[in-house]
């Protein structure tokens, strides 16, 4: 029987995107040991219980033999977190990252990381889900998936392909960006679609007839505001964490709702169909590819 891959990986975080992670090695049969971290007792323990984690870690000591360390928190505590480890990282251990943003993880990072920066492959695997917590974790999450890899030039070549080998291993196809690109993108197809459900279901919330208005919520509201479903708490530190792409973003879209107030308010026909069938032509196009 060949050894795995990776003989031990340290997960920070063990619960939609840390415990897949380690799900989907198991299910590679390319790891030997899991071990996880995490703020909850009862979430590590469901994540024994569920057979993500083999065991609890206890001393940040584990660190030093790991072959890779997973940092699978809310961005807002990356820092922090990355001061703690530090000292305690091997010299052949790999920390690589879950988070959505990356210009912060990666500022972060060089604040906090030191003499091991070099050791960090930041990354981001595209493949949320409304739900948290271990019970969310499963092995074929990332099948299929995007994962952005955004190394920096401390980064070895071998480094980054072993982080990229084990998003492969998880059956996610790996993409590379730096993450000045990376944000830009994501503010504009994450970051700012979270932001509009989050606020439309906000608004109907302070509304004294909210509940007639949900009595009569359809596909078309379920569809619009699934992903308002999120956690409050990560999104809250995405949207602040990449604020600057994310309020040019927003700016650009108030300007397109500008126009269409505007094309409503003087019954503009033509505009309006003229940008839903602009819209409806690409949307086609994206979801048949």
């Amino acid at each position: 029987m060949t050894s795995p891959q990776f003989k031990k990986i340290v997960i920070f975080g063990v619960g939609l995107i840390g415990g897949s992670f380690a799900l989907a090695l198991r299910k590679a049969q390319a790891v030997g040991e899991v071990v996880g971290f995490g703020r909850s007792e009862a979430t590590l323990q469901q994540a024994i219980q569920l057979g993500i984690i083999d065991r609890i870690g206890s001393d940040l000591a584990e660190l030093g033999d790991a072959d890779i360390v997973l940092l699978a928190t809310p961005v807002g505590q990356m820092a922090e977190l990355m001061a703690r480890i530090a000292p305690h990282l091997g010299a052949q251990t790999i920390v690589t990252d879950g988070g959505s943003t990356k210009g912060d993880v990666v500022e972060a990072a060089r604040a906090n990381l030191g003499s091991k920066i070099s050791q960090f492959i930041p990354a981001h695997p595209i493949a949320g889900a409304e739900k948290s917590g271990a019970g969310a974790a499963l092995a074929d999450l990332y099948q299929g998936k995007k994962v952005v890899l955004t190394p920096m030039p401390e980064n070895p070549k071998e480094a980054v392909a072993r982080v990229r080998n084990a998003w492969e291993l998880c059956g996610a196809v790996v993409s590379e960006l730096t993450p000045q690109q990376h944000d830009a993108v994501f503010a504009a197809v994450s970051h700012l679609p979270h932001l509009l459900s989050f606020a439309l279901v906000h608004d109907l919330a302070q509304r004294d007839n909210r509940d007639l208005l949900l009595s009569f919520a359809a596909s078309g509201f379920r569809d619009f505001t699934r992903i308002a479903a999120s956690s409050p708490e990560m999104w809250r530190d995405i949207c602040l964490a990449n604020r600057e792409a994310l309020l040019q973003e927003l700016q650009i879209y108030i300007a397109e709702l500008t126009r269409m107030s505007a094309a409503l308010a003087t019954g503009d026909a033509a505009r309006l169909e003229q940008t839903f069938h602009t819209a409806r032509e690409l949307r086609a196009g994206w979801t048949e590819k």
